[in-house]
């Protein structure tokens, strides 16, 4: 990146499927906890300063992240004291973010996507500043979509639709939503209050924003990531080991 942009690492799940009392974002991959390894990442694109969400077990996930990541000096904790969704964890990160100086955008990604390649968010945070979009946002194409947000790009331009909304057709599509975003800060800071709970989890969700930035008209652009093993993320014990696979099949860098 030729010049910083910021994150924020959403952090603060419980991973109540994952079956275990360690904080979803701790648990290992080949080693390594998740939310280090997507550190580790946001260090080698240059990103800073890090905001980490978190919630539950703030003060463990809070402690292994100053230990662990490499780059502790430029890590800000924010908590989610009510985890009402990734709308509101956005906007809890953004709070604590203020207006860096040296930044005019941010990533905002999960925690529990530990195969994210470095050189990937460089490519996604020019292609933002580029096409100078409100949004720009990762995609994957999947042999099987199930359960994924899709991609729906038409002359209008791109909406994400749930799997629950999609129509039979929607629901063909095989390129869908990573869950990691950049996002002009200025534009992100407007449109988040006029978030709302209105869906069945009662939660703000951040995929709200997008629609809303772009039925004001605000440029939305989309990236679909060379390895679609990098969209992995992990909510139960099954995909953290399809993970560990999915990193051990990588080459080794030359």
């Amino acid at each position: 990146m030729n010049a910083p942009c910021a994150a924020i690492v959403l952090a603060a799940g419980a991973g109540t499927r994952m079956s275990s009392d360690l904080p979803k974002p701790l648990h290992p991959v080949a080693g390594r906890a998740m939310v280090l390894r997507v550190l580790d990442t946001l260090a080698a694109a240059g990103a800073g300063p890090v905001i980490v969400v978190v919630g539950h077990e703030a003060d463990q996930v809070r402690d292994e992240a100053r230990a662990g990541a490499p780059q502790p000096e430029r890590l800000i904790f924010a908590a989610q004291l009510q985890r009402l969704g990734t709308g509101d964890a956005a906007r809890v990160g953004l709070d604590a973010l203020g207006d860096p100086p040296e930044s005019s955008d941010v990533l905002v990604l999960p925690g529990d996507t530990p195969l994210l390649r470095p050189e990937t968010l460089t490519r996604l945070v020019a292609g933002r500043r580029h096409d100078g979009a409100a949004v720009s946002l990762l995609t994957a194409r999947l042999d099987d979509p199930t359960g994924y947000g899709r991609i729906v790009r038409s002359d209008g331009g791109i909406a994400i639709v749930e799997q629950r909304d999609a129509s039979p057709a929607e629901a063909q599509i095989d390129e869908i939503n990573v869950g990691v975003y950049c996002f002009d800060i200025a534009r992100l800071r407007h449109v988040l209050p006029q978030l709302r709970r209105a869906n069945a989890a009662s939660e703000y969700y951040l995929t709200d924003a997008i629609d809303l930035l772009a039925r004001s008209g605000h440029g939305i652009t989309a990236m679909t990531m060379d390895d679609p093993s990098e969209a992995m993320g992990v909510n139960d014990a099954a995909q953290l080991a399809a993970c560990e696979a999915a990193l051990a099949a990588r080459p080794s860098p030359s």
